[in-house]
């Protein structure tokens, strides 16, 4: 009697991908498996995983990304909201630059963007009780302080190093600071803005040696040592600072 012989089990491939949708750019696991025949996006607290077959083409996985887009970047800005909501957050401490501001949250029927006031940050909504309602405040506050900071940290060393960069963008990523495609854009973590401005500096001048040097090859860290002699530290200490979960 023959038996059926058993095919071994292709283990799943895996791989970060970044992808711009709706004017965001998002970094995402890419996933293939030999198990599924159509393509599934899951968003979570870890950021959105997509599960494609193995031989699913580009054309397609672009495709579905871009067509599921609206859905894409309305899931993550709720995840973000939630996980930057906690109870303690009412009248506590949030981080600017490496500092600490004192959050005040404000009773107001109008809708006035926060406000910073020496190490203050006065927050108004119409429900100082509604956690998702700060949250939200408290994040758009953040990225457009970040958006102002980087755009400024970019333009002063750009022309040191001799990079143009064809767009510089925000980033949502859950777990890095930023990164540089072969087409020549930027993207920085918006969350940077919680972090010293020296590890700012590092970030940038990071990102924009690649658009010099595409791997992290000696000649890529020359060119980072030759506008900061003391990146190795900056290095280091970035490490000690986790990407909040938020």
């Amino acid at each position: 009697m023959l038996s059926m012989l058993k095919l071994p089990t292709v283990p799943p491939t895996i791989e970060k991908r970044t992808v711009e949708l709706g004017g965001t750019s998002i970094v995402y696991t890419l996933r293939r498996t030999g198990r599924r025949r159509s393509i599934g996006l899951c968003i979570d607290d870890r950021g959105l995983t997509v599960n494609i077959p193995l031989r699913a083409s580009e054309n397609w996985l672009h495709s579905v990304l871009h067509e599921k887009a609206s859905w894409v970047v309305k899931k993550l800005e709720h995840w973000q909201v939630k996980r930057v909501v906690s109870p303690g957050w009412r009248d506590g401490q949030i981080s600017f630059f490496g500092d600490m501001l004192a959050l005040c949250v404000v009773a107001s029927l109008f809708e006035t963007p926060p406000r910073r006031h020496d190490a203050r940050l006065f927050v108004y909504v119409a429900d100082v009780t509604d956690e998702t309602m700060i949250g939200k405040a408290v994040t758009q506050w953040y990225r457009s302080e970040a958006t102002r900071v980087l755009e400024e940290r970019v333009a002063h060393y750009a022309p040191m190093m001799n990079a143009s960069p064809r767009a510089v963008k925000l980033s949502s990523a859950c777990t890095q600071w930023g990164s540089c495609t072969s087409a020549g854009a930027v993207h920085l973590n918006w969350q940077l803005v919680k972090v010293p401005v020296r590890l700012i500096d590092y970030v940038v001048v990071h990102e924009l040696s690649h658009l010099r040097v595409m791997n992290h090859s000696p000649a890529f860290w020359e060119t980072v040592q030759s506008v900061l002699p003391d990146y190795p530290a900056l290095r280091r200490e970035l490490k000690q600072e986790r990407l909040p979960a938020w």
